[in-house]
């Protein structure tokens, strides 16, 4: 490959929405409140985690980091979303587009296993709730989360640092709305084999371990609200289950149909409406999923509530 072709790689072309001009400005809006209420909701969960001393426990500290991972998949991909809508520069340099992925494969990474310590937590709290204390104490929580941010982070760095072995030719367009490896792979003039096959096994690793300590500690928590003699108690604990197991189906649905189906490395078409499950809505689902359901994190924010009305009463009392 010669000097002038490998030139033409310094800058990409996002193209991912561009087949419906006339809605630029509805969907500029429609992903701009999606960003907002993400970010205000995953956020506003981490403060609420971080303030109050009662939710710190291990599953509200698995939860607050799950938040600050779907906050950080949020940042790196909305901004240039909602920048290429309105700009007729819609190019990605080469750098820009390594930084996107990397922070994109950190969070997704983290999440996964972020999401299987979750299950974990609730098997142990559901099924053997009298050890909850010895089998997931503070010090497994906080090693958990630190190995969910080391796996994130290596995985990230092998993944960029297979990107960057890789030259470009031809066509600069990527049909989508983010730089994804895929594309990327698709694009480039040097056999990707090497880069398909390490990111098959780390991608599959993670996600394929993930899944079976979701699966494992789901089917335990089903068999044991199966055995509960109280209609109420086995309702509430099947509620809870249910909508928990369906944003673990979507999110590593979405996942494995984007890297590991057998088609993935050569078909892009179906791409893009499947990355939007797990970039944009599972972030923006989450926070109503697993806290605006949970008693007690609406318990404490309705006493915040009530303790920043009183202040406020107090200051024009005292006025």
């Amino acid at each position: 490959m010669n000097k002038d072709n490998h030139s033409l790689t310094k800058e990409f072309l996002l193209i991912g929405f561009m087949d419906h001009p006339d809605l630029k400005t509805l969907l500029f809006m429609v992903f701009f409140a999606i960003y907002l209420i993400t970010m205000v909701g995953n956020l506003g969960l981490v403060a609420l985690i971080y303030m109050e001393r009662h939710l710190h426990t291990p599953m509200y500290i698995f939860l607050g980091n799950l938040a600050l991972m779907d906050s950080c998949c949020s940042c790196a991909i909305t901004p240039k979303i909602l920048e290429n809508f309105f700009s007729e520069d819609r190019m990605i340099s080469l750098y820009e587009c390594m930084a996107q992925f990397y922070f994109l494969c950190l969070a997704e990474t983290a999440d996964c296993c972020l999401l299987a310590a979750m299950a974990y937590d609730r098997y142990v709290a559901i099924c053997r709730p009298l050890q909850y204390h010895t089998m997931t104490s503070k010090k497994l929580c906080i090693q958990t989360t630190i190995g969910a941010y080391i796996a994130g982070n290596l995985h990230s760095i092998i993944q960029v640092v297979l990107l960057l072995r890789l030259t470009f030719c031809g066509s600069h367009q990527i049909n989508h709305f983010f730089c994804d490896v895929l594309p990327l792979y698709r694009l480039s003039c040097v056999d990707p084999y090497i880069n398909e096959l390490m990111l098959l096994i780390f991608a599959g690793s993670v996600q394929i371990f993930s899944i079976a300590i979701v699966l494992i500690s789901y089917l335990c928590i089903l068999f044991t609200i199966f055995k509960m003699k109280s209609k109420e108690g086995r309702g509430k604990a099947l509620s809870t289950c249910a909508s928990h197991f369906l944003s673990v189906s979507i999110f590593y649905g979405s996942l494995l149909f984007i890297y590991i189906r057998p088609s993935s490395f050569k078909e892009g078409d179906k791409d893009i409406p499947v990355a939007i499950c797990y970039t944009l809505v599972i972030p923006l689902l989450n926070p109503f999923i697993y806290n605006l359901r949970n008693k007690e994190v609406i318990n404490v924010m309705k006493i915040m509530k009530s303790r920043k009305a009183h202040n406020i009463l107090r200051q024009v009392s005292s006025s």
